[in-house]
């Protein structure tokens, strides 16, 4: 039985075969729409908390001993500071900015390391904002490791 189309035609002429299509372009910007609404909600996070902590020291828990002891202005200045810079980056993700995408990998693990060292006196505000932060790179490395990021 002979088939509908002539051997070697094209059946369906002016159409790419499946194969050539990557991911819709729907999935790379709702990853980077998640990238960037995790990395501003993160940095928000750790604003209020520096806030927080400048606005009044009994707030967190003092007079713990630990290796990373600041009072707790410095350590408010210190999650405000690096809350704005991870603010702005965060815009510049949700915005599609290529330079934003590997600033928010560098920022998040910044800003893990700066919560893990203020685990003691906040433990679950910490935990919450690295959590978030591990979100933001995960994102944004499947974003980076994509052929065409957004």
């Amino acid at each position: 039985m002979a088939g509908a189309h002539a051997s070697g035609t094209d059946p369906y002429p002016g159409m790419a075969p499946v194969a050539n299509y990557g991911p819709p372009p729907s999935v790379a910007l709702t990853t980077s729409g998640f990238a960037g609404t995790m990395l501003i909600m993160a940095a928000l996070f750790q604003i209020l908390q520096g806030i927080a902590a400048v606005a009044q020291d009994t707030v967190y828990l003092t007079g713990v001993e630990y290796v990373y002891q600041l009072d707790m202005t410095s350590w408010g200045w210190i999650h405000i500071v690096v809350g704005a810079v991870v603010l702005a980056t965060g815009i510049g993700v949700f915005t599609g900015r290529a330079w934003a995408y590997l600033t928010g990998v560098v920022l998040a693990t910044l800003s893990s390391i700066a919560n893990f060292a203020f685990l003691p006196y906040f433990p679950i505000w910490s935990g919450i904002v690295i959590a978030l932060n591990v979100a933001v790179i995960w994102s944004l490395c499947t974003l980076l490791a994509a052929d065409d990021p957004v």
